[in-house]
């Protein structure tokens, strides 16, 4: 088998090797932590390529080189969080600009299109992004944008991003897809057609519930110019340290994503068979509505799942009575969490929407970690059943 290079490599070689630069002479193994604020001037107009870490950080640089390769991205852009990744895509455009976003998305999301963004002259229309035909019902003359979860978060519906993005392209319209749940490792919407890939690496390309990131990726250059200027000049840049622990968490993204999509398989088909159990979301599972198009532009289904209690007082007892499943939001890292949407993730949306959405006093969301299946289910089992 002959060498071809880096970019022919396996998804899983590259979530270690992504960057392939140590940008060091030490020899170190390890990406160093360049934990600095700003840069010395070789002389008078010259550069060593860095002069303010806000700019630009060699910390920093390795994990966007890895990130952009991962999503086979022009660029990617380290941010302090997702949710600021998020505000900063929005800067994008004008005020009167019109974005069609999903109607089921993470409540920080949400908070962020009603409360700042509109706020800042755009205008929003939240649709179900995984019909089309009700995406173009509400295309304008305004529209700018078309914002997509997928899987969506907490309700776990699919949208099929290449039929999303022959509309888009269409209407001359950026397509911005939020990739956190599924990561580079199980679905590339650039390759499927998206313009921006969004990712909140608190999650899964962290891993371990340790640090805040967010990423956007640039599917072409002229994206990135427009969103590097963004950057430099709002300042939610990722620090050094906070790089350092994304890069040592991304190195374990596949093995991680391997086993917590099995646990969750094995987790939702014991679900499915509580009598307390009303309703799974998973996209894993052959009954699911999307299930077809997560086979066609995905590789995995991922680890998270939704699923409904037959009552309000089920769904708080399991909550109160978990003891290896934490009961805390966030999602994505090697311990398992449940999370209460109503009271946590969404709880800034208005309660008519969330009860449109299905997002009620019965609807539970876990993310599956990395320990032993058994002891999850056990732990679930006395929680819900004891």
């Amino acid at each position: 088998m002959s060498w071809k290079g880096i970019d022919a490599m396996d998804i899983s070689t590259l979530c270690i090797h992504g960057s392939f630069d140590n940008n060091n002479s030490t020899g170190s193994v390890t990406v160093p932590i360049y934990q600095t604020a700003t840069f010395v001037h070789p002389s008078v107009g010259q550069s060593t390529g860095y002069d303010y870490t806000r700019v630009q950080n060699p910390t920093r640089e390795q994990l966007e080189k890895a990130i952009a390769r991962l999503e086979n991205g022009v660029d990617a852009l380290a941010f302090s969080s997702g949710m600021a990744a998020i505000t900063a895509v929005m800067e994008l455009f004008e005020p009167g600009g019109h974005i069609i976003a999903s109607d089921d998305l993470y409540g920080g999301t949400h908070r962020l299109f009603y409360s700042i963004s509109r706020k800042n002259g755009l205008k929003f229309d939240f649709a179900d992004t995984s019909n089309v035909s009700e995406i173009i019902r509400h295309i304008r003359p305004e529209t700018k944008a078309l914002f997509v979860e997928t899987p969506t978060n907490p309700m776990m519906h699919v949208t099929d991003i290449a039929a999303v993005s022959a509309v888009a392209k269409e209407h001359n319209l950026l397509l911005i897809v939020d990739n956190t749940f599924l990561t580079p490792y199980f679905q590339n919407p650039i390759n499927l057609g998206a313009d921006i890939v969004v990712h909140s690496g608190t999650k899964y390309i962290s891993g371990h519930n340790d640090t805040l990131a967010g990423f956007l990726v640039a599917g072409t250059q002229e994206l990135s110019e427009r969103l590097r200027f963004i950057y430099k000049t709002t300042g939610a840049c990722l620090a050094p340290f906070d790089s350092w622990l994304i890069i040592r968490g991304l190195k374990t993204l596949a093995v991680r994503m391997e086993k917590q999509q099995e646990n969750a398989l094995k987790i939702t088909n014991w679900l499915c068979k509580q009598n307390k159990i009303k309703s799974v979301y998973y996209v894993g599972l052959p009954s699911h509505p999307d299930y077809e198009i997560s086979i066609r532009q995905a590789r995995g289904f991922g680890a998270m799942i939704s699923f409904e209690v037959d009552s309000e007082y089920t769904a708080k007892r399991l909550l109160e009575r978990v003891q290896l499943v934490l009961y805390a939001e966030s999602l994505g890292g090697v311990e398992t969490l449940i999370t209460y949407p109503i009271l946590q993730t969404h709880a800034d949306i208005p309660k008519e929407e969330r009860d449109r959405k299905g997002i009620n006093e019965k609807l539970l969301r876990l993310s599956v970690g990395l320990e032993y299946v058994d002891d999850i289910i056990a732990d679930l089992d006395q929680a819900l059943n004891g």
